[in-house]
């Protein structure tokens, strides 16, 4: 199915966010996610199922000053 992640196009075969996260080899990794601008928690991420045009969004947080 096509969705966007951050703001790219993708074409994925993962059917829940969790699964996403694992297609895209960030299993593990300290990420947050957002789905249609709503944010989804790591808890709430292999129960929400992903759909044909859904947009994504993944980030890390940073460190710095």
């Amino acid at each position: 199915m096509n969705i966007l992640v951050n703001d790219e196009a993708r074409e994925v075969t993962a059917a829940t966010l969790a699964a996403l996260v694992d297609e895209l080899g960030l299993k593990g990794a300290r990420i947050a996610t957002a789905v249609d601008g709503d944010f989804v928690p790591a808890s709430r991420r292999s129960h929400l199922t992903i759909a044909e045009g859904m947009k994504i969004e993944i980030v890390a947080p940073m460190q710095g000053g």
